[in-house]
């Protein structure tokens, strides 16, 4: 996550599994992922087909760190047995070396040396050294035991870190950040940061600065600054308290321009350092990222039903209905509530990669990690019914992106290295029928699909930022949008211009006429004029394109906190206009309305917004999703006393 970019964009995402727990995971060797966790095991994953490439139990018990050395050529983890077990990183694997002297209490945390062959590690009351070359412990640091009501209690080491020079940085229980002279094994110093557990830390590449996440939230910034100007002496001291999370701080990454932090309230908030930045531009903008960049919810526009992702199963709800009528900002009662027709549980342990719904509502699939499903839905007055499609055609590659065609009689499944399955559908039956391939070998995956309304074209989108347009018909590639230096995070084909609106991480949007291989005149334009600075400053991408039939100038548009209605047949405001000017529109005359209005129309009324679609009766569905309600299904916060309470 690089904070010198103008975007955070979640790009892919591998699908967890009920027999993994994850507690650790990191980067080694040339960007291979591995993790361990509590059922004991080191898993590397295949980061083409997003999914685990292989595990190996540590036979420690349950894993709670993985750590790799300096040069990327061995991995360290530390089990709840007391050992610490090293394992070499081979081109296509890992292999056990040997194990470090086995001590009596599990091993909760381990950091190496930056320059030396030694590893240090924390656990209940001590902090180890071991000697690498060796395997044995050289050092022991004991922690002070806090006495509550009476007793001793143990302090619990969450995290270390090792400097070149030496020092061992640690952060326990007591809420304390201390410092260690690793040789002779003394305390150098000691600072009290909260008044609750000190959970995670993180040093930066320079060693200059440090960042501590604790359980109260709050995430503190500690820098290595000179004692007095135009002197040498150099000591720790705490510059900045930061409080973006509502729960634990659980993990803390310390970039060159940024500290990035994720919590147990699900957040992850990169907040940028500012006398790292060159300019005060919208690089330097806090990020938060609470929300998939994709849609977990699916529509079928002509049955009026929702499909609802979510790990272990599907909910599919039909929509309420009102009688009534009203004008702009009335709220109509609901003569017909939502109603849940159907919950799908997930076969197996694996978590649900993707799913979606046909526009009629007759088929519904989804994918994990190594299957592909495939359901035909029956109606019959109130009544449904469902059957699983028993044999479906072997893919030579995994599922990763499902869509239906606008008839249903095909299902296009986007996978690894730029592949399009076409699938053939019958009643109750499923064959491959073709394959799309990029017209260059592709190692990236797809991450987007879009079809044309008439069933003609499909455009499949890569994280690299290229775009493939084909002909279903014919079977043969079309053309290439030329390729963008920001990838895609929304793409969707006009039903009445045939045209394809694409929407980019650095909230850049384009219009690419198909037929003519060019992007369109109004394109063009914005390219030139420049969108509104607001909207390039936004923090969210948008995650979703449809387009309103009867008025073809229309995009619609939006992401997690707007919605947007993009008219085409009205100019471009400028940095003076007000984006947002709806309100202050409505107090004009008509006259002056249609001289002060511009393209873009947004709402925030609705947020979180997880999705949006026009169904085929001309009606507007969006799903949001209150923090209230994420917030209120987790554990209860630590209480802190704030002044007047």
């Amino acid at each position: 996550m690089a904070c010198r970019q103008y975007f955070v964009l979640v790009v892919q995402i591998i699908p967890g599994d009920d027999r993994r727990s994850t507690e650790s995971i990191c980067w080694a060797g040339e960007e291979r992922l591995f993790s361990a966790g509590l059922n004991g095991e080191i898993i590397e994953y295949d980061l083409e087909k997003l999914c685990v490439k292989y595990s190996l139990d540590a036979y420690g018990g349950p894993i709670w760190g993985i750590v790799p050395n300096p040069s990327g050529t061995q991995l360290a983890v530390c089990c709840d047995d007391g050992s610490v077990k090293l394992f070499s990183i081979t081109p296509e694997n890992i292999v056990f070396e040997k194990s470090l002297d086995r001590q009596k209490d599990r091993i909760l945390c381990l950091a190496w040396h930056p320059s030396r062959p030694q590893i240090v590690t924390g656990s209940v009351n001590a902090i180890r050294a071991f000697n690498v070359s060796s395997g044995h412990l050289f050092q022991t640091l004991k922690m002070d035991r806090p006495l509550i009501s009476g007793k001793k209690r143990d302090c619990i080491v969450w995290s270390v870190a090792v400097l070149s020079c030496g020092e061992i940085v640690s952060t326990d229980s007591t809420g304390k950040l201390r410092f260690w002279e690793l040789e002779r094994g003394t305390l150098i110093r000691s600072f009290n940061v909260t008044n609750s557990d000190a959970l995670c830390l993180a040093v930066s590449k320079e060693e200059d600065s440090l960042v501590v996440g604790t359980a109260e939230g709050t995430i503190l910034q500690f820098q290595h600054l000179d004692v007095q100007a135009g002197k040498e002496t150099k000591e720790w001291f705490r510059t900045r308290p930061f409080r973006y999370h509502t729960h634990d701080v659980k993990s803390v990454a310390h970039s060159s321009t940024a500290l990035i932090s994720g919590g147990f309230d699900g957040q992850i908030i990169c907040r940028p350092l500012m006398e790292k930045m060159e300019t005060k531009t919208y690089e330097a903008v806090l990020r938060k990222i609470m929300f998939p960049h994709r849609h977990l919810v699916s529509c079928a526009q002509a049955s009026r039903l929702l499909l609802f992702q979510f790990p272990k199963h599907l909910e599919l709800w039909r929509l309420g209905q009102t009688n009534e009528s009203g004008v702009d900002g009335d709220v109509l009662n609901v003569s017909q509530d939502p109603e849940l027709l159907l919950k799908l549980k997930s076969k197996g342990s694996e978590c649900i990669r993707c799913s979606t719904i046909s526009r009629c509502g007759s088929w519904v699939s989804y994918t994990t990690s190594s299957r592909l499903f495939l359901y035909r839905l029956h109606y019959e007055n109130q009544n449904i019914s469902i059957s699983r499609v028993p044999k479906m055609p072997p893919l030579q590659t995994a599922a990763l992106q499902l869509l239906f065609s606008w008839d249903a009689k095909q299902l296009y499944v986007g996978s690894q290295g730029g592949l399009v399955y076409v699938l053939e559908l019958s009643d109750g039956a499923c064959q491959h029928s073709y394959t799309l391939e990029p017209p260059s070998a592709s190692p990236h995956s797809v991450h987007l699909l879009t079809a044309s309304s008439d069933g003609s074209l499909l455009a499949a989108a890569f994280v690299d930022s290229h775009i493939d347009i084909y002909n279903v018909k014919t079977q043969k590639y079309v053309c290439s949008v030329p390729q963008y230096s920001s990838p895609p995070t929304a793409m969707s084909i006009c039903p009445s211009t045939e045209n394809l609106v694409i929407a980019h991480a650095d909230q850049q949007i384009l219009e690419f006429n198909i037929a003519e291989k060019q992007y369109t005149h109004w394109s063009r334009k914005v390219l030139q004029h420049g969108l509104h600075r607001d909207w390039l400053e936004r923090d969210t991408p948008i995650t979703g394109i449809t387009f309103n039939p009867s008025k073809p100038e229309h995009i619609l548009m939006h992401d997690n906190y707007m919605f947007c209605v993009l008219d085409k047949s009205l100019p471009l405001p400028n940095d003076k206009t007000s984006l947002t000017n709806q309100r202050s529109l409505k107090s004009l005359s008509e006259k002056m309305r249609r001289s002060c209005a511009h393209a873009f129309k947004i709402t925030r009324e609705y947020k979180p917004l997880l999705f949006m679609d026009l169904l085929d009766d001309g009606e507007l569905v969006m799903v949001e999703r209150p923090l209230v309600d994420i917030l209120s299904q987790l554990p209860p916060p630590i209480k802190l006393k704030k002044f007047g309470t």
